[in-house]
């Protein structure tokens, strides 16, 4: 028996773009994610990223293509315990093979973008809920992405810590960065400019708005 998670979708998303990917659970967002996000194949049709039709690459070409092309950021917040925040940041640049003082200097960085620098030593034990998804972000952005995929980036934060990750997100938008947002909640698919809702495997709706801002 075969399940059709996906029903002949066609969507383009801009480079630049703060789009919100919204649906029940089961309507076949996830698996939409999950393709765009180069973890798993469409069984038919094409996806290009970047100019770039990326459906028939090999394991490998797929793996360096999510670390070059794609950041991460997940609810669950997916960092190492044992290492430290600076450290947590380079793990991507490691398996990139970004040379030591390069991976360094790029992690500080973008530590110092989300505005913890200062505990770049600490353990992720040490900090914030609010904290440890803006460590996320800065890891997702170590490798200077062209998409920022989020999936439920809020989920696991109190209302206003996730406005502060919101106005993250807004602020790397406005800088010219693609942000997808998987999500099932209106309040965080209303900082999107543009939103896409999918039910039982096709896009029901594609609506532009006026996102919200985080009043900080």
């Amino acid at each position: 028996m075969v399940f059709e998670a996906l029903k002949g979708i066609d969507v383009q998303i801009a480079q630049g773009e703060m789009v919100a990917l919204m649906g029940p659970s089961g309507s076949g967002k996830t698996t939409l994610m999950q393709i765009i996000g180069l973890l798993d194949r469409p069984s038919a049709g094409s996806y290009v990223l970047a100019g770039r039709d990326v459906t028939t690459l090999s394991e490998n070409e797929r793996a360096e293509a999510r670390n070059t092309d794609i950041g991460f950021v997940f609810q669950a917040f997916h960092l190492l315990p044992r290492l430290n925040l600076l450290e947590n940041v380079e793990v991507p640049l490691t398996y990139a093979g970004v040379p030591a003082a390069e991976r360094r200097e790029r992690a500080l960085d973008v530590l110092r973008r989300v505005g913890l620098e200062d505990k770049a030593r600490n353990l992720p034990s040490q900090i914030s809920g609010g904290q440890k998804q803006r460590v996320a972000v800065a890891r997702a952005l170590a490798g200077s992405p062209r998409l920022l995929l989020a999936d439920e980036p809020t989920g696991n934060l109190d209302t206003r810590t996730g406005e502060e990750v919101m106005a993250l997100f807004g602020e790397l938008h406005a800088e010219g960065t693609t942000v997808i947002l998987v999500t099932h909640e209106p309040e965080i698919g209303a900082y999107a400019e543009r939103i896409i809702r999918v039910r039982d495997g096709v896009v029901e709706s594609d609506t532009r708005q006026t996102p919200k801002r985080a009043a900080l």
